[in-house]
């Protein structure tokens, strides 16, 4: 089973505009978008502050283990996270059945305005991921199975030319 849909450079530049677009909008430090696996898949902002990577993998976890808390109260879903911290802030907001966005933004900022970038930035971000999945539906990637420590160069590489 894929987790995500083939991925080209197209996808990956209107995901990344979409990302960069939320962080001017709400004056976040940075922003991911990440699989539920834990894989970062692409992000803007922030590279050289923070371990993507990881935070990408806890993320995902968090996310994750917020849903179980939610089957576990008998509600349906959680659709999303905030974690206040002193200097900084994470929001975690669903995007599909696959992937996640993550913004990172400093603590004195209101979350409010985060979500209301984000929500843009997650339906944008929702149809090009559908649009992946339409023009190759038969075709995807496991990030789990390619056993990859950091996917986001992974995504960087042109698609082979198989017409």
């Amino acid at each position: 089973m894929f987790t995500l849909p083939q991925l080209i450079q197209e996808d990956i530049s209107g995901m990344e505009a979409a990302l960069a677009a939320l962080i001017t909008g709400s004056e976040s430090i940075s922003a991911f978008v990440i699989d539920k696996g834990g894989f970062l898949v692409c992000g803007k902002g922030g590279g050289d502050q923070f371990d993507t990577t990881t935070v990408a993998a806890l993320s995902a976890a968090t996310y994750t283990a917020n849903q179980a808390i939610a089957s576990l109260i008998g509600e349906p879903n959680f659709s999303s996270i905030y974690q206040q911290g002193e200097n900084f802030s994470l929001y975690i907001s669903n995007i599909d059945e696959q992937c996640l966005l993550a913004v990172i933004f400093n603590a004195r900022l209101s979350v409010g305005a985060v979500k209301y970038y984000a929500a843009g930035t997650t339906k944008q971000i929702a149809g090009q991921l559908q649009r992946a999945r339409e023009r190759a539906p038969d075709q995807g990637i496991d990030l789990a199975m390619m056993n990859i420590t950091d996917s986001a160069g992974f995504f960087k590489q042109k698609p082979s030319d198989s017409k």
